[in-house]
């Protein structure tokens, strides 16, 4: 990011903070607060101009915002898919039945559960590290992960299955990176939207859109994504029940100039069919908690 807005003039100084969610690594996230635990302490030294920027990913960004704060540029986006990374290099399909898969996300628990119903799967929290030494140490027998973290920390080659989207759908917003910055014209603010790729950004915000309007927080197994296919901008999202066993899954096309009219198309017609019994069930809008 810094040698982003150094190409652009703007020199910057990378500060350090520790989020609640870097912090305790042991509880679980429905717990803890949801998305806000990854997201408040850079939030806050934004509102009292400690920082000038806060970097996030997109996944972990609750879908309201606090007043006078906005995502001014969203990065050209990598990866949108999860990984599987087993003890064994064994895929999905292969591993045994009963086989422990650590994850700390509901999203991926509930279908992967709709998939494999004979799969335990056993609350993970920490860093890629400290999962990917659980997982050796043979606490689980594989482990879930955003393959675009992996990408970035150089750890790619661990993988042992790129899931697809028809069996686990990614989170809105996974594999983008956001800035988000007070809402006001400051002297790096051009540079800062230069960063921004319309794409990744038309895409991610179609995303957020159906998570509004199905008020989803962090920890609800709400899965959605949106990409330019044929010229034309498609989103795919779905709502299953905590335990995996009902779903209900919604694709509609459009224009990429409608992109947020799309996202709330979907979120109803989810809504008609039902999504808001299963989200109800699963404890919807942790992230406002």
């Amino acid at each position: 990011m810094r040698s982003g807005l150094a190409r652009h003039g703007v020199a910057a100084e990378l500060v350090i903070i520790r989020t609640s969610g870097d912090r305790d690594r042991q509880s679980s996230l429905r717990v803890i607060g949801g998305k806000s635990v990854f997201t408040k302490e850079l939030e806050d030294a934004l509102v009292e101009e400690r920082i000038d920027l806060a970097v996030h990913s997109m996944k972990d960004m609750p879908v309201t915002l606090p007043a006078g704060l906005e995502i001014s540029a969203i990065c050209e986006r990598e990866d949108v898919r999860d990984a599987l990374i087993s003890r064994d290099g064994l895929k999905l399909d292969q591993l045994p039945s009963g086989a422990r898969i650590g994850t700390s996300s509901l999203r991926r628990q509930a279908q992967l559960r709709h998939y494999r119903g004979d799969l335990e799967m056993v609350e993970m929290r920490g860093n890629v590290d400290t999962r990917l030494a659980k997982l050796a140490q043979g606490d689980y027998h594989a482990i879930v992960l955003a393959k675009a973290g992996l990408d970035r920390l150089g750890k790619s080659e661990q993988i042992s299955e790129i899931m697809s989207p028809e069996i686990c759908l990614p989170a809105a917003g996974q594999g983008a990176i956001g800035i988000e910055t007070r809402k006001r014209e400051d002297e790096f603010s051009p540079a800062v939207r230069k960063l921004s790729h319309h794409l990744s950004r038309v895409a991610v915000e179609a995303e957020r859109t159906v998570l509004a309007g199905l008020e989803g927080g962090c920890q609800v197994p709400i899965g959605a994504w949106a990409r330019m296919e044929s010229g034309s901008l498609r989103i795919d999202a779905r709502v299953l029940s905590a335990d995996g066993g009902e779903s209900i899954r919604e694709s509609r096309t459009g224009s990429c100039e409608n992109a947020t009219e799309l996202g709330r198309s979907v979120a109803a017609a989810l809504l008609d069919r039902g999504a808001d019994r299963l989200l109800r069930l699963a404890g919807r809008g942790v992230e406002n908690g």
